[in-house]
Formats: structure tokens, sequence, C-alpha cells
């Protein structure tokens, strides 16, 4: 049985496609407008002859939703269509207002408290812009966002103590406010860029390589040993070395991995078709069949040959 949000998936893969991949232009109304006709949508949807579904979500049951949208929408930018792209952004959108109504309706706070609060930040986050405060470059700019953010926090931390009667919090870090819900690739990307901003970090990418090295030979140590507990662990040091590659490149680690997944998975459904092509199934094959395949997809990507990465 299909949920609500898959069936509105579906419904819209059956829409007649837009001209070269282009939103459709609709009613001249304000976003402000429509964000007003969304959040009535969404409360006719959550009232008591509304939606059973949508009447059944929780914060909880919606959790995933949201993380797959995000998903989503990033694939929609890869694709370089406009009008997918928006339509995911959309549905991005629309998570937030699901979120905002149901707490609206528990009294705990509205969509309007939701916008005025990323509203009042960017100006508070901006004093350069808004303000008198003189920023040279971005990197300028960061140090000071990080600055206001731990003052923010340990503002926020003395009206929490106040309201509770408790001590003020002994320690505060720079760190704090990286979220532990993110992918293990971006707290680590977000971590290491937090203690790069006060100029905790190697001096050139060499001293990264020279750190992916070390840890490798580790790693090869206790692999040697059998150790599985260590051999976890150095596992762990050489992906957050990677992430800190990544990091010195400037690229983001979660969107440069997604890639490789769906470049492997690409290559990988390639060489199954090649095997049908030539009367096999592509399980049943030879190790040795299996590289030749795998050098043949590459090449047919315009790529150079070489053995798998993966068996």
């Amino acid at each position: 049985m299909l949920t609500h949000q898959k069936r509105q998936k579906q419904k819209k893969k059956t829409r007649k496609p837009r001209r070269n991949g282009k939103p459709v232009k609709q009613k001249h109304l304000t976003p402000g407008q429509w964000f007003e006709k969304l959040i009535d949508v969404q409360a006719r949807l959550r009232a008591s002859n509304g939606c059973p579904w949508d009447r059944e979500q929780t914060h909880q049951s919606l959790r995933t939703y949201l993380i797959e949208e995000a998903y989503e929408v990033l694939e929609a930018l890869e694709s370089r269509n406009d009008a997918k792209f928006a339509e995911e952004m959309g549905d991005l959108l629309l998570q937030i207002v699901f979120h905002s109504q149901i707490a609206s309706e528990e009294g705990r706070f509205t969509v309007a408290e939701v916008i005025r609060e990323i509203h009042d930040k960017m100006i508070r986050r901006h004093p350069h812009v808004f303000g008198k405060v003189q920023a040279k470059d971005s990197v300028e700019v960061l140090r000071n966002w990080e600055q206001l953010k731990a003052e923010e926090r340990r503002s926020s931390d003395k009206k929490a103590a106040s309201k509770t009667g408790a001590g003020v919090p002994q320690e505060v870090s720079l760190l704090d406010g990286v979220s532990r819900a993110l992918p293990a690739t971006l707290e680590g990307f977000q971590l290491t860029r937090r203690a790069s901003r006060i100029g905790f970090d190697w001096e050139d990418i060499g001293g990264v390589f020279e750190k992916m090295r070390e840890e490798t030979e580790e790693l090869k140590k206790a692999v040697k040993e059998q150790d599985h507990l260590k051999m976890e662990e150095e596992v762990g040091d050489l992906l957050f070395s990677a992430v800190n590659l990544s990091r010195f490149l400037m690229i983001d680690p979660e969107i440069a991995l997604k890639k490789a997944n769906a470049k492997f998975s690409r290559r990988f459904r390639a060489m199954e078709r090649l095997a049908l092509r030539n009367g096999r199934e592509f399980k049943n094959l030879p190790r040795e069949q299996m590289e030749v395949f795998w050098d043949e997809t590459k090449k047919s990507e315009g790529q150079p040959g070489g053995a798998p990465t993966k068996p």
C-alpha cells in the first residue's frame, strides 16, 4: 500500500513535461501569498475532516521524509533541470511547513516564529552588512560568524541557567552546535572546519596526505594483528583524514561520496548488461572476466581502463 507522499510522487511523474525544463508560470502572486496558501493547505490536511495520513504524522514519523527530500533536492540540482529543482525544493519546504503546523497545533511555536528566527539570525550574523563591523574577506566573515555563534550560545546558556536555577555551564566549546545527527562525513567536515577557523589545521595539503599515509600504515598493522577493535578505530581515522582532505580541497565529502556511489552503481549495472549480451549471468563469471567487463565499462565512458576498486 502506497503512502500519501509516495502517491504524490507518482502523480508528479505523470504530469506533462515542462518546456525546456523550466517551471510553468502561475498566477501573479507574491512569494508571501503563495506561502500563506501553502500553510492553509497543510492546516486543512491536518484538520479533523482532512487527510487521515497527514493527521497521523508526528515529528518522529516525518524524520525520514525530511532527509529524503534534502537528498532529492541535491539530485535535482545535479540534473540541471530547473523544473525538477524547483519542484524538489518545494517538497523540502513542505517539510518545514508540516513540522511547524504540528508544533502550532501543540501550542509550541508557529511557522511565523520559524521565519522570524532565521530572519533575525541572518541580520545578527552579518554585522558587516547590516551593522558597522568591517570584514575584508570571506575568511574574516567566517571567523566573525563563529565568534557570534559562540556568544549566542553563552547568552542562551545563561538564560537557561537563570530559568532553572542551575549554575552556568562551565564548559563552552567552539565545537558546540555541531549536530551529532549529521551523517558521519558531514559531522567530521563541520568539526574540522570549526577547528580550522581558529588556526588548528595543517599548513598545506601535503600534511593531510602524510596523515592519510600514516593512518593507512596503522590500519595495515591492525589488520596484520587481526585486532578487530583496532581495525575499526584505524578505518575511522583513515576516513576522518579523507574528510579533512576534502575540506582542504573545498569539496563536500558527502556529495563526493554520493557521486562515487552513483558511479559505481552505474558501472556495475553496465557490467551486468554486458554479461547478459554475452549470454552469461554476471554473478556466475570468474573474477578475471568481471575485471575485463569493468575495463570495458570504464572505456565506454571515455576513461582509462583499470581494475574495479571493489570485488
